[in-house]
């Protein structure tokens, strides 16, 4: 991984500030365009210190190296490099490219990383707001599909000027699995890292026998329809229910679905996934909303270790075991 510029970890660190948190520690910065927290049961105080430094420092290089937003990152100077001879990644960075091979095949498609020429296109802040014209979509598709990415060990090559990839749809879920996983090898077994409300619960709170996760109500914004207790176990949400217009009565929201390249309006307003690891129930939970509640709760049922939860505007539609979750 690069070393991040010293204006990302010090925009990241400026930021860092603790909270009350009963018989632990707990952390809040910004960086990834997002609110992070990590609440954590802490042992000696040296190893907790040690661990936020190192914590604060990862997420800081991540974001210097897989932002789009940051013109000298890694991903940006792929992007810039389409159409063009091979670039050199690092092992971490082929691991990423691999999940997002494994994870596009899986998902048939409505995972696509290099989706970016297609967001482009949508600006879901304008006013008015603006439909792209069939001539721009089609030519966006053409740059669009994992499918032509070329890679090989240690490297990865967009062949087409204009390609681009966008990390953005499994970047904060990947980087919510790395913390935790940093915390075990500072010695910290219960951990709750949530970034983004993209989060991941190990072990337990000393004052609970497990993390309490509340689920947002997409219908009442800012209040919680249910609660998961979380041990051992991701819990990631996707919704369009905050960001969206409509148009000529016509809804859009700001999740893309990258075979069409229009915005995903099939009545799902909310799906909750719980799963493995953070990066595993991001992708399930985008990719089930992309699908809709019949063939994403299918999806989601699919793969082993996961149990999802679809709203929509008049139904929930959840797979078996995902009420053992709930609190009571």
């Amino acid at each position: 991984m690069l070393v991040s510029e010293p204006s990302v970890l010090d925009r990241v660190r400026a930021s860092v500030a603790e909270r009350p948190a009963p018989g632990g520690r707990k952390i809040v910065f910004r960086a990834m365009g997002t609110v992070c927290q990590i609440t954590f049961v802490a042992g000696a105080r040296a190893a907790a210190d040690n661990f936020i430094h190192a914590a604060v420092r990862w997420v800081a290089d991540f974001e210097a190296t897989y932002s789009r937003f940051l013109p000298d990152s890694l991903i940006s100077r792929i992007n810039q490099g389409a159409g063009q001879g091979w670039f050199e990644v690092d092992e971490e960075t082929d691991r990423l490219f691999a999940l997002c091979q494994e994870l596009y095949f899986f998902s048939r498609g409505a995972f696509d990383p290099t989706a970016l020429p297609l967001i482009r296109l949508w600006n879901w802040k304008a006013e008015p707001p603006v439909i792209p014209d069939d001539a721009d979509l089609e030519a966006a598709r053409e740059l669009v599909g994992w499918r032509k990415v070329e890679r090989r060990k240690g490297a990865i090559r967009l062949p087409m000027k204009g390609m681009s990839i966008d990390l953005g749809g499994i970047g904060k879920e990947y980087a919510v699995d790395r913390v935790v996983q940093l915390a075990q090898e500072h010695g910290l077994s219960d951990v709750l890292v949530d970034f983004g409300q993209d989060v991941r619960a190990q072990g337990r709170p000393l004052d609970r026998p497990v993390w309490h996760v509340g689920l947002e109500d997409p219908h009442q914004p800012g209040t919680c329809w249910t609660g998961v207790a979380a041990q051992d176990v991701a819990v990631a949400t996707s919704g369009d229910y905050l960001r969206r217009f409509e148009l000529n009565g016509r809804r859009f929201g700001h999740i893309l679905d990258p075979r069409t390249g229009y915005p995903v309006n099939n009545g799902c307003r909310a799906v909750t996934v719980i799963a493995p690891t953070c990066t595993v129930a991001g992708v399930l939970s985008t990719t089930a909303f992309i699908l809709g509640d019949t063939e994403g709760l299918q999806m989601i049922d699919h793969y082993f270790g996961a149990e999802g939860c679809i709203l929509t505007d008049h139904s929930r539609y959840q797979t078996r075991r995902f009420n053992a979750y709930l609190t009571r």
